[in-house]
């Protein structure tokens, strides 16, 4: 049995993108969503919040493509995601 593969009709492909939003006074520094984040969206941040904790920053925004993950993880409910209004047809 032999199987063709066939191209994807790659204009029509639309992948959403993400704005992340953190609240870095809420943020306890547990580390979840930098960890989990599938595209390598969030990093350390250097300073301080209220708390004392380091808050994730956002390193690469263009990457999120709105998967939620990150604020499912939060057990502080610190961050959340937002859809992009200009989401681009994309080959990702």
């Amino acid at each position: 049995m032999i199987f063709e593969r066939k191209p994807l009709d790659i204009d029509k492909i639309k992948v959403t993108s993400g704005e992340v939003h953190i609240i870095k006074d809420r943020c306890k520094g547990c580390g979840f969503c930098i960890e989990y984040c599938p595209r390598d969206v969030l990093e350390l941040s250097e300073e301080f919040n209220i708390k004392g904790y380091h808050p994730p920053r956002v390193k690469n925004p263009d990457n999120c493509v709105e998967c939620h993950l990150c604020e499912m993880l939060c057990p502080e409910f610190a961050i959340y995601v937002t859809k992009k209004e200009d989401a681009k047809v994309s080959a990702r």
